[in-house]
């Protein structure tokens, strides 16, 4: 049987029942204001990014901070989330891989914009060259991108940035010097919970096939297969039914095209593997 609970310098008696049920409960309530804490009131952001590929050997992008804004106005209302200072070889960033740019708990409510300072350290390696990158006006103001994101009390939202690196690397006319490619970031911000992924794996991985998720007209998605498993991942797509289009590098294979793929919200649809066949000789 468990003994009630005595008090050094009391003669060893025991606490009489109420006191002994007031200590328990002033016990419990700093419990539990010490579990909730400055919490109370508070949910989660959590900031992603990862990259559409591209044709340069790498592309190194520095983010010194990460800030969201609760209100329309630019000119207030921005909360630093966190400051990674820190360069990255986004091109690595594909099919699935990912890199943390921030978490931190913010009041609940919504919050309508999200910004990048970048810093100056920003360069692109084409072949065995390695250029510095020259961005505008991201290091004063940084790069500003809408969104509606609901933080709730207790709850993580999870938000992916998506940089199209394809489109975010300039190259100036036939301008010479230190500075040939300019940095303008193409970036798009979307929740995990609203959107879905393809995958699949090519084969063979050798065919060095890009994959884009086609909607209509429209190409919503695009990666470039794993070099040596052929694997593949198309993320941030809405909930709709698209044409996963396979493209192989290598000519001496036929292109695929997949129609009627349907994508749901916060799943991923696996396709399994994709065999490609070899092109035929023109006669």
């Amino acid at each position: 049987m468990n003994k009630m609970k005595l008090i050094p310098g009391m003669n060893s008696q025991p606490l009489v029942p109420w006191l002994a049920a007031l200590l328990l409960l002033v016990a419990t309530t700093a419990c539990d204001l010490q579990s909730t804490g400055s919490s109370a009131g508070k949910g989660t952001l959590q900031v992603l990014m990862h990259d559409k590929p591209a044709d340069f050997d790498e592309l190194w992008i520095e983010v010194e901070r990460v800030e969201v804004n609760n209100q329309l106005d630019e000119g207030s209302g921005w909360t630093v989330i966190s400051e990674p200072n820190e360069r990255y070889n986004i091109l690595t960033l594909v099919n699935g891989a990912q890199v943390v740019l921030g978490e931190s708990e913010l009041d609940a409510g919504r919050y309508r914009q999200i910004r990048l300072i970048l810093g100056d350290d920003n360069s692109i390696v084409v072949g065995e060259n390695t250029y510095p990158l020259q961005t505008p006006s991201a290091q004063q103001t940084g790069v500003k991108l809408n969104m509606d994101a609901e933080i709730q009390e207790g709850m993580t939202y999870t938000l992916h940035l998506d940089f199209d690196a394809s489109r975010s690397v300039v190259k100036k006319g036939n301008a010479q010097g230190s500075y040939p490619y300019l940095l303008k970031p193409v970036i798009r911000a979307y929740a995990q919970a609203e959107t879905g992924t393809i995958s699949g794996i090519v084969v063979p991985a050798e065919s060095d096939p890009w994959i884009y998720a086609i909607a209509g007209e429209d190409t919503l998605s695009s990666t470039r297969a794993e070099e040596n498993t052929g694997e593949f991942r198309l993320m941030g797509l809405s909930e709709n039914s698209y044409t996963v289009s396979i493209d192989p590098a290598d000519e001496d294979y036929e292109p695929v095209a997949i129609p009627d793929v349907e994508v749901t919200a916060g799943e991923d649809t696996d396709l399994g593997e994709i065999e490609l066949t070899e092109a035929t000789e023109e006669e």
